[in-house]
Formats: C-alpha cells, sequence, structure tokens
C-alpha cells in the first residue's frame, strides 16, 4: 500500500488595526472623566475673585507726585564765541608794494613797534615833487613882496598911481596863499611817507597777519587790513545772544559758567558785563547780545572757541521740591469730599501715614522741570495728590502705593 502525506494549511484572519485618537480628542476625554473636579475648581477661583474684588471695591488709589529736598538752580543757556576784550585791526593808509615785514603770527608786540614797510619810492618822489613846488612859490612871494614895497614907495612920492600899488599888493596876497598851499601839499607828501611805516597801536599779541612781502597794498578805496592784534590774551569776553523770551530775567553781573570743546571735562567761570540794547533778529526771534566777561590769565582758552554758557539766574540750597505736574490740579473735586475752601493755589493734598492732609504752601523758584514748595508742614515722605485712580471713598484707611498713577514719579 502507498502511503499518502497530506500537508495541512492553517489560515489566520488578522484583525484591522484601531487608529489611535487625535490629540483634541484624548483632551475632551480627559476633561470629560474628571469634570467635576474642573468645575469645582472653577467655583473656587470664581469666589476668592468675588471676595477679594468685593473687598477693594471701596479703596481709592491717587495719583501722586513726590516731593523731596534739594537744590534748584534757574539758569538761561546759550553758546558763544570766544573773543578778546580789544582787538585792533593795523590798516594802511597808502597803496604800495610791501618791502619788509618784522611780525608774524603770535608775535608779542609794544606799541610803537614796527610791523612792516611798504617800497617807498613812489611816496619819496611825490615828497620830492611838493618840495620843488614849495620852494618856487617861495620865490614867486618873494618877488612878489618886494614888487610891492617898491611900488608902495613910488605911491608915496606921487610916481605910481594908486591902481597900480593895489595890483602889486594883489599879486603879493596871492604868492602867500600859494606858497600856504604848497607847504600843505608838502606836509601831506611827508605825512604818507611816513604811513610807508606800519607800527603798532598798542601792545597786545598778533593773532592775524593778512599780507605778504611782496605784495600790493592798494588804499585807494577804503583801507586794507593788514594785521588783527588782540592787546590783552588774558582778559576774553564772550558774546552770546539770548532770546527776548529770557532777556528779562538777565542782569548784569550774574554768575555765569562754560564749558568748551578743548577741555570737555572742565568748567570755567564768568561774568556777565554787558546787555546790549540792540536787537537783532534770527528766523523771525528776536535776540540780544550779552556780553561775558572770562579770566584766561593761564592763555588755555584761545580766540574762536565755542563756549556753551549756563547764565545762573537764581539758585536755592536744600528746599522741598517737587515735578511741575504736580501744581496742574485745577479743583480738589474727586480728591477731597470737603475741601473747607482750600484751594490749589493755596493749598496741596499730601498723602501721610494712608491719610490725606491739606497744607497750605506757596511757589518758589520755577525751573523747566521742578518747583520750589515752601511749606512749613511738609515732612519726609510726603506725596502730593494730583488726582485719584478707580473710585470709591476720598479717604481711605488702607495705604495706597504712593508712586502708582500716570502722574506719579520722582525728580525729573
Amino acid at each position: 500500500m502507498k502511503k499518502t502525506n497530506k500537508k495541512t494549511t492553517t489560515v489566520v484572519q488578522s484583525t484591522p488595526k484601531q487608529p489611535r485618537p487625535s490629540f483634541m480628542r484624548r483632551i475632551w476625554r480627559f476633561v470629560w472623566h474628571r469634570k467635576w473636579w474642573i468645575l469645582l475648581g472653577l467655583a473656587i477661583l470664581v469666589a476668592i475673585k468675588l471676595i477679594f474684588v468685593g473687598a477693594g471695591a471701596d479703596k481709592m488709589e491717587y495719583a501722586t507726585v513726590r516731593i523731596t529736598r534739594g537744590d534748584l538752580r534757574q539758569v538761561v543757556s546759550a553758546t558763544g564765541e570766544i573773543q578778546p576784550v580789544n582787538t585792533v585791526n593795523v590798516g594802511s593808509q597808502v597803496s604800495g608794494t610791501i618791502d619788509n615785514l618784522y611780525v608774524d603770527f603770535n608775535t608779542k608786540v609794544k606799541k610803537g613797534d614796527v610791523l612792516l614797510t611798504i617800497e617807498p619810492s613812489v611816496l619819496q618822489a611825490s615828497v620830492d615833487e611838493s618840495k620843488a613846488s614849495l620852494d618856487s612859490a617861495i620865490s614867486q612871494r618873494n618877488f612878489a613882496k618886494n614888487e610891492y614895497e617898491r611900488n608902495k614907495m613910488l605911491y608915496d612920492e606921487g610916481f605910481i598911481s594908486r591902481a597900480e600899488m593895489e595890483q602889486s599888493l594883489t599879486a603879493y596876497e596871492q604868492s602867500e596863499q600859494s606858497v600856504k598851499r604848497a607847504q600843505s601839499t608838502y606836509d601831506r607828501a611827508v605825512t604818507n611817507l611816513g604811513y610807508a611805516t606800519i607800527t603798532s597801536p598798542v601792545d597786545g599779541t598778533v593773532i592775524s597777519r593778512k599780507v605778504d612781502v611782496g605784495q600790493t597794498v592798494a588804499a585807494s578805496f577804503q583801507t586794507p587790513d593788514l594785521f588783527e592784534i588782540a592787546e590783552d590774551l588774558t582778559k576774553m569776553q564772550i558774546e552770546t545772544s539770548v532770546s527776548e523770551a529770557d532777556i528779562g530775567v538777565i542782569k548784569e553781573g550774574q554768575p555765569v559758567t562754560f564749558t568748551v570743546d578743548a577741555y570737555p571735562t572742565e568748567t570755567f567761570n564768568g561774568v556777565v558785563r554787558q546787555i546790549r540794547l540792540s536787537p537783532t533778529t534770527t528766523s523771525n526771534v528776536v535776540v540780544y547780545t550779552v556780553v561775558i566777561d572770562v579770566d584766561n590769565s593761564d592763555l588755555r582758552l584761545m580766540p574762536g572757541m565755542t563756549a556753551f554758557v549756563t547764565i545762573i539766574i537764581s539758585e536755592r540750597e536744600n528746599v522741598w521740591r517737587a515735578s511741575n505736574s504736580a501744581f496742574l490740579v485745577r479743583s480738589f473735586d474727586g480728591i477731597l469730599d470737603d475741601s473747607n475752601g482750600a484751594t490749589p493755589k493755596t493749598h496741596l493734598v499730601v498723602l501721610r501715614d494712608d491719610e490725606l492732609i491739606v497744607i497750605p504752601f506757596t511757589k518758589g523758584l520755577s525751573t523747566a522741570t521742578e518747583t520750589e514748595v515752601i511749606s512749613d508742614e511738609l515732612q519726609v515722605g510726603d506725596v502730593i495728590v494730583t488726582g485719584r485712580v478707580g473710585s470709591g471713598a476720598a479717604k481711605t484707611s488702607s495705604g495706597p502705593n504712593p508712586m502708582r498713577g500716570p502722574m506719579g514719579g520722582g525728580r525729573r
């Protein structure tokens, strides 16, 4: 018999894989299975909020400005140029070519020292010509004089007529005038020759030289400037422009501080010497020139430096001061239930130990940012109330934050 091998095949049928729940579905299942706990937590939060909001509903918060003690200084700022107190421009009254030059920049000179000479040949020729004219006029005068004396003798003896004698007298008088004219011409020529030598009119320092040897000087229509001499560089001045809005507070003798770019870490001092009454208009702004005296004994300040000037109008030391925003209150409505006749112009509302106190005051020195507060009732730690934040009673027993509110703040 034949054996037959039978193979048995087992078929396994697989079950389809279920998709994984989405993220939002998982969150929803988590919330759904724990909904009672979540609702309970929300209820507790709402209760806590209602309790605390209800407790603070009656609290009042105030907008305040800090008041401190310190120094105040009212100033006017400007800029100006440092210049010598007295500067002399040396020119020439005659024309010609510069022959010799004896000084240069920064040369110290004395009064009468020769600065330069102009080639004198043309001027010397004018002197010689005028001298010859003078000699000729003198000769004519002498001849006319002798002629007159002879005719006078002849007239006295009756040999000539009176008309001839008077004619000789007139010729003599005219010759005298000719001599005077010739003398004047000669003197002017000699003087012009002397102008060919330019001398220093003052003691000082040459700060500018505008000519060189060989240059032609033409003085036909105006006097050309040759040198600029500063009389004393140890005494300088600043000419600064102040607008008409600030000129009313500036007085002679007020102290001044200023800085220059050459010495940025140093401050120099000066004094207002003069307020010039001649105004100028720049971009429709009327300005006045204020002259400031400066001591330059160490010669560090040089002509032409730009000075950043601060004119000190008034100073106060160790006074009560507050930001100008503290005085913008128009009334005490909403701050005090009953002001009892107090007005913001004469009284301040300050917060002290969590209570509102009304105190009288007077404004003192004012600057662009701060104002002096004059009052004998102010204490350290007081803050000025300028308004309220929120709603409720105007007076509270709980202490608000003294710096809260848009107007709160210290010194600006």
